[in-house]
């Protein structure tokens, strides 16, 4: 990726130093009147609307706003736009249901993990276990790539200096004051990008408020609109069923679950979470169906900001940065929360350690962010690996979730149904190049199938692999 070096580099360097050192001393003073397992899993269980609501919507949306939302709608039109706004937000409604009846049938729990292991058993525990893990850990190193590659391009700063901040600062808060620290910083990144967001998209309109505009749209490219565009319902439903059900396993969104004082509070402040993310995704979203009706080759990736910074303003570019930066942290330190509280709470299910799990915790969360970092500073995509994980979660979300409210789904049922969804969505996931699957040009050549399959490998995969668990729940 190309830099426009409006921001110095050494600017840009301390900027970054400068924000992420504010969050990390903001964290570490607050949690330190908050000490304790209880604080750091679940905040004593005592957090009230305000902060809820700033720390759900702060952790559900992270640098990736920049990019994805834009870059799926140069090629997925509206109905990627709608499907990324309606599954990133889905997941917050849901939970209003699912987080109420939990914390009703089990009120001590502190993990998804925990109450999977509650209900089923060991077999089955370690197997979300897994998936979740290794959906946390990618969407970990996606934040930091997506920041580090923000701030080269606005600065052409390398991408291991930003790494390596941001993923120190949060770290060093993270382990210190836990879910405390989170929650509370939360709210000053949500206050941050909020105002800057606001700030960023009146300066996007006023630059392009000729193109603005559906109308703009349906001139210069009509098929992103059109109803007879069939990406606009295989990408609109791809990223709905996804987004959706990979956020359902997000640890940091259960431990909220928690953390919250009462079940009216939670109801109250996922209700607002939910009409908050809409707009905001899917207004990011619409400015990559602008891009590339003023610009057909714009990169995706860059839609958003090919729009931003047609006027190469300084002061512009800090506001990005800030705003990066803050979207980022707010990510990162719920998702490094997250995985500290699996290893806690059920690591000794899985690994036997004789010392103190939370110790071991701390080694682990280390080490991962070190695979973090080094693999960030490389600035490779990691859409495939992010993918992969999407569809493990989408072969158990069904299965899992539903299980709470029918009894006749046992742990057998269970496992058997999440094999079925991931062996069918495996054999229609795409190659890396997207031109076949093991099934679809592999085993069988793509000629046997119709057109519609081998142009559609990833939206038949995730719904193969989210619904096709449903034929094994009566299997006795």
């Amino acid at each position: 990726m190309t830099s426009i070096n409006i921001l110095s580099q050494s600017s840009a360097v301390i900027l970054t130093l400068i924000l992420s050192i504010i969050f990390l001393a903001s964290g570490i003073y607050y949690s330190r009147k908050h000490k304790g397992l209880n604080n750091y899993l679940i905040a004593n269980r005592s957090i009230g609307v305000f902060s809820l609501t700033t720390s759900f919507v702060s952790s559900a949306l992270g640098a990736w706003i920049l990019f994805g939302p834009a870059s799926a709608a140069t090629w997925g039109g509206i109905g990627a736009v709608i499907g990324y706004a309606l599954g990133t937000a889905f997941p917050l409604f849901i939970l209003i249901y699912l987080g109420e009846k939990f914390r009703k049938l089990f009120p001590k729990a502190r993990t998804l993990i925990e109450v999977v292991r509650l209900k089923f058993g060991k077999q089955l525990f370690k197997l979300i276990l897994f998936l979740t893990v290794f959906y946390m850990v990618i969407f970990l190193i996606a934040e930091v790539t997506a920041v580090s590659i923000l701030v080269n391009y606005i600065s052409g700063t390398s991408l291991w200096i930003t790494a390596l901040i941001v993923v120190t600062t949060s770290l060093v808060y993270t382990l210190y004051g836990g879910l405390r620290a989170s929650i509370f910083t939360d709210t000053i990144q949500f206050i941050v990008f909020v105002i800057l967001l606001i700030i960023a998209l009146s300066y996007l309109v006023s630059f392009n408020s000729e193109q603005f505009s559906f109308e703009f749209i349906k001139l210069n490219k009509p098929n992103l609109l059109s109803f007879n565009y069939l990406p606009n319902f295989t990408a609109g439903l791809t990223f709905f069923i996804a987004v959706a059900a990979t956020n359902l396993f997000h640890q940091g969104n259960w431990q909220r679950v928690y953390a919250a004082k009462n079940n009216h509070i939670l109801k109250k402040s996922l209700l607002f979470s939910f009409f908050i993310i809409i707009p905001i995704v899917f207004f990011m979203g619409f400015s990559g169906l602008v891009a590339t009706s003023v610009n057909s080759t714009v990169v995706p990736d860059l839609a958003f900001f090919s729009l931003l910074f047609k006027e190469q303003i300084i002061m512009l570019s800090v506001i990005v940065v800030i705003l990066g930066i803050s979207l980022t942290i707010s990510s990162i330190d719920t998702l490094i929360n997250a995985i500290s509280s699996l290893i806690i709470v059920d690591g000794n299910k899985v690994i036997n350690f004789k010392g103190d799990y939370f110790k071991l915790s701390n080694y682990l969360i280390i080490s991962i962010s070190i695979i973090v970092f080094v693999v960030a500073s490389k600035g490779l995509s990691i859409l495939y690996l992010f993918l992969l994980a999407d569809l493990f979660c989408c072969s158990a979300v069904l299965t899992l979730f539903y299980s709470f409210y029918n009894k006749s789904i046992k742990e057998k049922n269970a496992y058997i149904s999440i094999l079925i969804g991931l062996i069918f969505g495996l054999l229609l996931f795409p190659s890396p190049d997207f031109s076949k699957s093991i099934l679809v040009g592999l085993l069988f050549p793509k000629s046997f199938f119709p057109e519609f399959v081998s142009q559609s490998l990833l939206f038949l995969s995730f719904l193969l692999a989210t619904f096709a668990p449903i034929l094994a729940w009566k299997i006795r």
